[in-house]
């Protein structure tokens, strides 16, 4: 993905780090050279400087303390849009990057040492949420640890909280179809959360919903990390806090459930209501007198219904009695959300106009495939390049020609062989094997397994790869293109173009490479 780099960008090995599609162990970023993975992961980040501009989601990167100074005016008063006070003292600022070729606004939030006093947990920490990507989400794009300072750095949202547009906005109702959506994308960013292994979100409440240049909701990554390494997870009134977490002061996935609850009464109502005082009023069969007032009636009741119910069961006392993140989304995927109604008019906000992105560069027969994104001509492609790209990007011993190996490339053969005939699942199984084994690093096979992918509606896997390939070989067309294709398959098509542009860009430098030779 695009990287968003300050000036003085340091490559992060870690921050390239992704997990399979069929196995949990990270991979390396592979050096043929002899030099250490550091070195590989600073040459990626040196490769995709350029990408981003004012808008694509971003690898996740390190910045340096000068580069966030600048964008925020020295961490000025005037850019502040919330702060915590003294139980988690953080503050978050919005700032734009001053880099030549990267104007986007960032949101920041910085934390004091004592919260965080071992950088190097806390750079790990943000690392871990760093690896998230999810339209759903307003996602982690860096961080910054220097001298006394940590901070995270994050996309920007600039349509303010769900929070204040139901508590403080009170000439301007949102309607009962948005709510359905706000509540329905929190779900859908817990529930990929969870699957991704971060299932824990601290303190969610209506001020971590955001809206993005377009209106759609995005829950924001900053809940993803505790306030502080030891410190507490929840900044809100004790009346909205997990029963658990009053005894034990431990935030278990159960507790996130019980928070959305809460969110979901703050949807209901348009007020923020202590839960047990709601459950009463829900026994009592007394649910209407609970909706916002300001709908004057515009709502289904019987959607009104099934919404209370579920926050009923997110808000039982026990946490094995509440659903799971799964059990939100089926619930509330089956009701009405005016899919066909943008966001923007349902909040009544001014359409986002961006100009459309054109390829900086002409694009190859590889690039015009995936800017069409035609799965079947990019196959094609991959099948007649075959590994050519793959020189250099090995050295093996002869030691290393052992019986293992040899089944290694024989899995590989056979992923081949699936490829070619278009069997992509049993192609995935024979590359995964392949790509386990480890002795051996291939970025034409990550590029291949990425189609595969595609090709089974698997784009969040497919993306994965198609970055593992760029770690591979940063400077290789296809493994931009590839992630240019998965971006648009999730929806993400800014990013999508910003990638396309890199891979042309990169294709027209090893072009003129080769005159210049």
């Amino acid at each position: 993905m695009g990287c968003c780099a300050s000036s003085a960008f340091k490559g992060l090995n870690s921050g390239f780090k992704t997990q399979q599609g069929q196995n949990n162990n990270p991979i390396q970023p592979h050096s043929p050279n002899g030099t250490d993975s550091s070195t590989t992961a600073t040459a990626i980040a040196t490769t995709t400087t350029a990408v981003a501009g004012t808008g694509g989601v971003s690898v996740f990167s390190e910045f340096s303390l000068a580069d966030l100074k600048a964008a925020t005016s020295n961490f000025s008063s005037e850019f502040i849009v919330s702060e915590s006070g003294e139980k988690a003292p953080n503050v978050v600022y919005k700032g734009r990057l001053q880099n030549q070729n990267n104007r986007r606004w960032i949101a920041i939030k910085k934390f004091t040492k004592l919260a965080w006093p071992d950088p190097q947990q806390f750079a790990e920490e943000a690392k871990g949420v760093g690896k998230l990507r999810h339209k759903r989400l307003a996602n982690l794009i860096g961080y910054c640890c220097d001298g006394d300072e940590r901070l995270l750095v994050a996309e920007y949202m600039p349509n303010d909280t769900l929070a204040k547009h139901l508590f403080h906005w009170e000439n301007q109702t949102i309607e009962w179809a948005m709510r359905l959506r706000v509540a329905l994308s929190i779900a859908e960013a817990l529930d990929y959360c969870s699957t991704e292994g971060r299932p824990l979100y601290h303190d969610l409440n209506a001020y971590r919903v955001l809206f993005d240049e377009n209106g759609d909701p995005r829950l924001s990554c900053f809940g993803l990390m505790k306030n502080s390494r030891d410190g507490r997870s929840y900044s809100t009134n004790l009346a909205y806090t997990p029963p658990e977490y009053l005894r034990n002061g431990r935030v278990t996935p159960e507790s996130v459930i019980f928070s959305f609850g809460t969110v979901l009464l703050d949807l209901l109502s348009g007020k923020h209501i202590p839960p047990s005082h709601a459950l009463d009023m829900i026994r009592g069969k007394n649910i209407l007198l609970l909706m916002d007032s300001h709908l004057e009636g515009n709502f289904s009741t019987e959607e009104a219904t099934v919404v209370f119910e579920l926050a009923s069961r997110c808000l039982q006392y026990e946490p094995r009695e509440r659903p799971n993140t799964k059990d939100l989304v089926a619930t509330l995927v089956a009701l009405k959300v005016k899919p066909e109604v943008p966001s923007y008019m349902m909040l009544g906000i001014p359409k986002h106009e961006e100009a459309p992105s054109t390829p900086q560069h002409p694009l190859s027969a590889m690039g015009d495939a995936c800017s069409r994104m035609d799965l079947t001509a990019i196959h094609q492609i991959l099948v007649m390049t075959h590994y050519k790209d793959d020189e250099g990007t090995n050295e093996l011993s002869f030691q290393e020609w052992t019986q293992q190996m040899r089944d290694m490339l024989e899995a590989r053969k056979r992923g081949d062989l699936a490829f070619r005939d278009k069997d992509f699942k049993t192609a995935i199984d024979c590359y995964s094997q392949f790509i386990d084994v480890g002795t051996m690093v291939s970025p034409t096979v990550y590029a291949r397994r990425s189609l595969c992918h595609l090709l089974c509606d698997q784009p969040d896997a497919a993306l994965r790869d198609a970055m593992q390939a760029q770690c591979v070989y940063p400077d290789w067309s296809t493994a931009f293109y590839m992630q240019a294709v998965a971006l648009a398959k999730l929806d993400m098509h800014k990013d999508a173009a910003d990638m396309l542009n890199e891979a042309a860009a990169l294709e027209d430098k090893k072009q003129r490479g080769g005159r210049a030779s």
